[in-house]
Formats: C-alpha cells, structure tokens, sequence
C-alpha cells in the first residue's frame, strides 16, 4: 500500500527497514519501478497496474550504496508535459517559488528536494523534464549523457532520447548520487579558473539572456557562438518524442482515463509521419557532429535553461506558457550531450537557471565546472 501524496509530491512508501538505511534519503520518479509498488507514471490509467516485480537497476544500485527511499515522486502523466500540473494526483508545490509552477515532467522529484524531504530525487528527462522542473524550483539537474545511467525498469521501456538523473540542492550531492547510479563515476577535479566556454543565447539578445550571459561572464571566459541547426534539432526532438510517446502510450487514448492536456497531445502525436521522423534523425546525426565540433574547442556550451521567465500557476493551468519553454533543453536530448541546470539568482522574483553542456561521456568534467559556479554564486 502507499499513501497519498504530500504537498510536495511525494507517496511515502509503507516498507520495512530492508528497504533503505541511514543513507542519503531519495525520493524515485513515479515511471520508474520499485519492486511491490505499483508505477503508475502519474496517471488514473494506471492506477490499478500491478505491482513491479523486481527493483529497476538505479533503485537497485541506490539501494546497494545505502540510499534509504523517502517515497515515489509525482510527475506530470506519462512524462508528457512540462508545466508538472496533475490533476489526478495533484501538483507539486514548488516550495522556493509556490506561485510558480514546478515544471514537468519530473515535477515531485524536483519538489522533494526544494523542500528537503529528500536529499536527492531521481527523475527522467526525454525533452528537459530534469533542467526544467530543477530551474522551475532553483536547484541543481543533471541530464547525463544518453545511456550513462541504466534505464532498465523505467517507463516508456524503449527510448532514444530520455536519460534517468539526480536532482539536489548542490553539485556535491549530484556527484553524490551519479558516484550510485553510474557505476564507472570517477569524480573529476576542479577545472581552471577561466575556462573556455561558448556562450549560446537561442533568442537573441532578450533580457533574460543578456543578464545571464552578464551572470555567466564572472565565472567563465565565454565566447559568442551560433549553433546551426538547433531550432530544427528542438523541433526534430519533439517530432521524436511524440513518435515514441505515442508508441508507449497511445493505447491510452481508449481509456478515457488520461488527463485532456496528454490526452490531446498524445492524439496529435499519432499523426506523425515516418517521413517527418526520418527528417528529424537526420537533423539528429547533424546537430550532434554539430555540437562535437564546437566542444572541441570549448570546455562547455553555456545557455539559458529556460529561455523564458517561469510561468505562474495560473498561467500553466490556462495554457498561457510558451510553445517553446524547453527550447533550450530539447537539442540536447536529441544529441545525447550531458547537460546541468545550476541556479543563479533571480529575475524580477523568477528563478533564473544555466544551462551547461559538456562533451559526450565527459559528465565529471561537466559537474567540476559547474562546481566553479557555486564557488562564486556560494561565496567561494
């Protein structure tokens, strides 16, 4: 049995000791599996799903580090949304910001740990559904490099673009956590001061970027730089994920059981044709070469999480949120490139986010430089 969720989206689990320690406490993502619970992935049509037989391996290897598991964490249905709303369930209070909304889809994961009942959470990110809901709430997520972390045991079972990853409230612990669920972590030392970023800003000069590029300046020695492609990269993403969301989960459109928001986009996703995904796995494979070629010369690329401010609550429950909110995550998904959202500071009462890329397989190298970061954003 479990409960029903507090205020920050979690369902505390009804365990024995067995299942945890002393450890770190995590709070585990509703579309990932705990053995004798079910996974309902934030949705009335799985309500009644049957308990998972077995633990999915980063519960697992979290279990076998020491972790003790807090509860399941709320998320917007089926992974397929990014404001975290959820009206079966409920929306997640985002502590630090409570008029704003959490961000999706993993929006319980980042609520757990704005509010402290976890010291980390562990979410799933396919579009920015770890750096958004983590800019949304002013903490720290990490995207790793696509097949970093084992995906066995979370849902959709079958996905070329989603990635399982830590969200908390410092890099330390988020080193923390991938030292559990990636079994060859190797913690990289401090980078130099100074070192060479290219500096990406996907809307231009708008005030919210030129003021975090302003931010960005005192931590790094940034370099101006365009990324072709990466307008059509987001929008191959989307072409992507709604193909393979569709696949998982389009039987749930009979069901009458799934929310109208998913429900809509999952109808609209059906319509996607096999041209339309051939297109975007071409822009994929260019994009890629794409953002390879630029972190031959850079230590990271350093862009806007968010490249709008954090709708309100209100505004995502009256659909009034920018078609494009994850335009700044999306490319990076679709490229496998490990990505961090790290807060610093705040726009007009909205938490603003950076967003740093770093090379394929290099995501040591990347938390040493976001490390830098805090070194100034903390006081050193």
């Amino acid at each position: 049995m479990e409960s029903q969720p507090s205020i920050y989206g979690i369902r505390a689990l009804l365990v024995d000791l067995a299942l945890g320690s002393r450890g770190p406490r995590v709070a585990i993502k509703d579309c990932i599996d705990i053995e004798g619970y079910p996974t309902s992935c934030g949705s009335r049509a799985f309500a009644d799903a049957r308990p998972a037989d077995d633990h999915a391996e980063v519960v697992q290897s979290l279990l076998d580090d020491g972790a003790f598991i807090v509860g399941k964490a709320n998320m917007h249905e089926l992974a397929y949304g990014v404001t975290g709303l959820n009206s079966w369930l409920g929306t997640p209070i985002n502590t630090n910001y409570p008029k704003l909304m959490p961000g999706g889809s993993s929006s319980g994961s980042a609520a757990a740990v704005a509010s402290g009942e976890a010291d980390f959470a562990i979410g799933t990110d396919t579009g920015g559904s770890i750096r958004v809901p983590a800019s949304c709430c002013g903490i720290v997520g990490l995207k790793p490099s696509f097949g970093r972390v084992s995906r066995a045991g979370a849902y959709p079972a079958q996905s070329s673009l989603d990635c399982i990853g830590p969200f908390a409230r410092d890099v330390a612990t988020i080193e923390r956590a991938m030292a559990a669920i990636a079994p060859d972590w190797q913690r990289a030392a401090q980078v130099e001061d100074r070192a060479r970023i290219a500096w990406y800003s996907p809307l231009g000069k708008d005030r919210l970027s030129e003021e975090l590029r302003g931010t960005a300046q005192a931590y790094y020695d940034l370099t101006d730089i365009d990324l072709p492609l990466f307008e059509e990269a987001s929008n191959a993403g989307l072409t992507i994920i709604g193909w393979e969301t569709w696949r998982a989960y389009g039987h749930t459109t009979e069901t009458g059981l799934v929310g109208r928001d998913v429900h809509n986009r999952l109808l609209a996703a059906s319509k996607i044709t096999h041209a339309e995904v051939d297109e975007a796995e071409r822009i994929r494979r260019e994009f890629a070469e794409s953002v390879d070629a630029v972190l031959e010369d850079f230590n990271a690329i350093a862009l806007p999480t968010m490249p709008y401010p954090v709708p309100t609550l209100l505004e995502a429950a009256g659909g009034v949120v920018p078609a494009q909110v994850t335009l700044g995550c999306r490319p990076f998904n679709l490229s496998g490139h490990p990505a961090i959202a790290l807060p610093v500071g705040e726009l007009d009462g909205r938490p603003v986010s950076l967003q740093l890329v770093g090379r394929c397989g290099a995501d040591e190298k990347l938390c040493a430089l976001a490390r830098h970061v805090e070194l100034f954003t903390r006081g050193g």
